[in-house]
């Protein structure tokens, strides 16, 4: 047996350091939780894989997930977004107040939802950007402007939703295919392109390091900004499936979307200081907390715990990808 075919300690070292840094870069390990989540659920709940029970689980993981993918992108550029729940109760009454009906009528609210929530984005992001007032301040003041607003427009929740949207749009492609599995894989597929543009590599280098990504010609503010308006227009996209699954509105949708982000983005793996992670990650983090819902109702344990094991599942996991980047990290110095 030759040298020649036995891999060098070098090639061997690499190809160490590619799999660590594919483990805590990307959502491996969130995608081989949910997988074990995924069994344990048929595992406990025998009518799992029913048509019926896959559409109601994608369908009520959607407009979190959305909310997730939004949030990604300002955490990416090492800022924060406190908006996600004004935009979502913004959005969510305004779709439920202007009753437009049929596929027409679906697509013109998509694009009121989505110019709305960029608007919002867009003035986040001008406050922040270029106004250099602190993230966390300036969406605070946006989210509780936005309520202020929905509370305006409707006092108490109802409205009317499109027949068409509720219908149609939680419908499924085929009897196990749910029209919201296909908007999540399209969000992956967003993603995975975007991220391998300028704009997406520009957003992890600003969160990687502010200074040198100036340094190298990168516009720093632009791309703060238009995390922002990316971060809206995802608010909007959950507000409007939110809507289409209520079949009303209510000017306090979004409240509970405010934790569950964050924990979504954060079980995901996607670094708060910016420049680590993706909203693939972020994606399957929020479907994670929605299994896990569903796990626990189906094994029986109370509410009261709910929160209490969904926390304990989420620490463990940003620790080990925390641990193995930080071992990647390592070998990449050595």
């Amino acid at each position: 047996m030759t040298d020649a075919t036995h891999p060098s300690v070098a090639e061997t070292r690499a190809a160490r350091r590619v799999t660590l840094r594919h483990i805590a870069d990307s959502a491996f390990l969130i995608i081989v939780i949910y997988l074990v989540m995924a069994v344990v659920y048929v595992a406990v709940q025998p009518s799992a894989l029913s048509a019926y029970s896959i559409e109601s689980l994608f369908n009520n993981s959607l407009p979190l997930m959305l909310a997730a993918a939004g949030a990604t992108f300002v955490i990416l550029q090492g800022g924060f977004d406190l908006s996600v729940a004004g935009t979502i109760s913004l959005v969510n009454v305004v779709i439920a107040t202007t009753p437009m009906e049929g596929p027409g009528g679906a697509l013109a609210l998509l694009a009121l939802a989505v110019a709305l929530g960029m608007a919002v984005g867009a003035i986040n992001g001008i406050i922040v950007a270029y106004l250099r007032i602190q993230a966390i301040a300036a969406t605070l003041a946006t989210m509780i402007i936005c309520q202020g607003i929905a509370l305006l427009i409707l006092k108490a929740p109802g409205g009317m939703v499109s027949d068409f949207m509720v219908y149609e749009l939680t419908a499924s492609l085929t009897d196990r295919v749910p029209y919201a599995l296909v908007i999540a894989a399209l969000g992956v597929v967003f993603w995975t392109i975007y991220s391998r543009t300028d704009a997406g590599r520009n957003l992890l280098a600003v969160g990687q390091d502010r200074k040198a990504a100036a340094l190298s010609g990168i516009n720093v503010q632009r791309t703060e900004f238009f995390s922002f308006v990316w971060a809206g227009a995802f608010y909007a996209l959950a507000a409007y499936m939110l809507a289409a699954q209520t079949s009303t509105g209510n000017p306090s949708a979004g409240e509970p979307f405010l934790l569950l982000t964050f924990a979504a983005v954060a079980l995901g793996g996607t670094a708060f200081g910016g420049g680590r992670g993706g909203v693939t990650a972020s994606l399957f983090g929020a479907a994670t907390l929605m299994l896990m819902q569903k796990v626990l109702f189906a094994m029986g344990v109370s509410s009261f715990y709910t929160g209490v094991i969904q926390g304990m599942i989420m620490i463990t996991a940003v620790l080990f990808s925390a641990a193995v980047h930080h071992a990647a990290s390592n070998r990449r110095g050595a």
